[in-house]
């Protein structure tokens, strides 16, 4: 068995869910080598815990997927949740050989399960310790534009990266947030305002998703004025989209626009409910190893330098009330090779192309991290 398997395992026990002896941990396996899934439940014994396998494989998802019926997935609603009661503990560990498997399943059908599986993983992130990561495969190498080896060792150089550095920084970040009221971002075909008075934030440092790097707030609901484009290409329910560019008003999206004949797929999902029109997240994004998008949010949500806006469903800790079926975390990265861009805090600025520029928050450049 790779070593690095073991070592991964000893990261998501260990440091992202701290399990304590007697926990129950639901280990979620999606198309993963049976070895990790082997570490995994001896990295949870070896804390004292309890560990209970599902195994998912992406084409059997699909075919169930296709002709979804609401009486069957109710009844897959309520034993999800069942199970999902039982536990202290959530590892989601999701492996795509194809990452587009379910672009050809009917919208209305992914729209029913999205509905109704949508009170499990709110139960999951509100009720349990829970930590979710990729797992590296050619078709991931592939989009990463990398050979398989490659890939391989940069995502075991990411995943098992030292997150502890990055709790100085994130905390001042976080004491930012809780006192700015106005953000300003600009940018090329970006100019936005919002605010986030009142409005809580999360550290996100290796305990919710590896890889991991960010801090993430919410504007206020109907506070949103202005227009952005984003430059990270984005996959959403097994569909490409290119060169979003929305554009709001009193916080709602008024115009939608997606490159290469998408905008019409990209309204259809930002029409799925009320709630998908605004937002429900506003995310900086700093870990060093993360450069380039690759269209797996897990990894490109995370890009140095970059920030991501979340039309949808906003997370309880950092919540304006918006409630969707929908929670899209959509890309920019400001770097300079990207076109750069600017953002501030009560008309103050606190970081450009992509580094922070203010005391405090300058632990969360590059150099600080590695």
């Amino acid at each position: 068995m790779d070593p690095r398997y073991h070592q991964l395992a000893r990261v998501l026990t260990d440091y992202s869910t701290k399990l304590e002896p007697g926990e129950r941990v639901l280990l979620d396996c999606f198309d993963i080598p049976d070895e990790m899934t082997v570490a995994l439940i001896r990295a949870v014994r070896a804390r004292g815990a309890l560990p209970l396998v599902q195994l998912h494989h992406g084409r059997v998802s699909r075919e169930m997927a296709l002709a979804a019926e609401q009486a069957q997935y109710e009844t897959i609603a309520e034993v999800e949740m069942l199970r999902m009661q039982k536990m202290n503990a959530y590892l989601g560990l999701r492996g795509s050989h194809n990452i587009t498997e379910l672009s050809d399943v009917p919208s209305d059908r992914m729209k029913l399960l999205m509905k109704l599986m949508r009170p499990v993983q709110d139960h999951r992130v509100k009720k349990t310790k829970w930590c979710v990561l990729r797992w590296p495969t050619p078709a991931m190498a592939q989009q990463a534009g990398l050979s398989t080896e490659q890939f391989e060792d940069f995502y075991f150089r990411v995943c098992t990266l030292n997150y502890s550095k990055m709790l100085p920084g994130m905390a001042a970040l976080k004491e930012r947030f809780a006192a700015t009221d106005k953000v300003r971002i600009t940018g090329p075909g970006t100019d936005l305002r919002f605010s986030i008075k009142g409005i809580g934030s999360v550290s996100c440092g290796g305990d919710r998703n590896i890889p991991d790097g960010e801090v993430f707030t919410c504007p206020v609901r109907d506070s949103v004025q202005g227009h952005i484009t984003f430059n990270a290409p984005t996959i959403y329910l097994g569909t490409n989209f290119d060169g979003i560019r929305l554009e709001f008003t009193d916080g709602k999206i008024t115009q939608a626009t997606a490159a290469g004949g998408g905008t019409d797929k990209l309204n259809a999902v930002l029409d799925s409910d009320e709630g998908a029109r605004y937002i429900g997240e506003f995310s900086l994004a700093f870990n060093p190893h993360v450069l380039s998008p690759m269209r797996d949010i897990l990894f490109d949500e995370k890009i140095a330098g970059s920030f991501h806006f979340t039309p949808g469903q906003a997370y309880e800790e950092a919540d304006n009330g918006n409630r969707s079926q929908v929670h899209w975390d959509m890309v920019c990265i400001q770097r300079p090779e990207w076109g750069g861009g600017e953002i501030y805090f009560d008309d103050e600025l606190v970081r450009k192309d992509g580094r922070f520029v203010v005391p405090g928050l300058e632990l969360l450049n590059p150099e600080h991290l590695v």
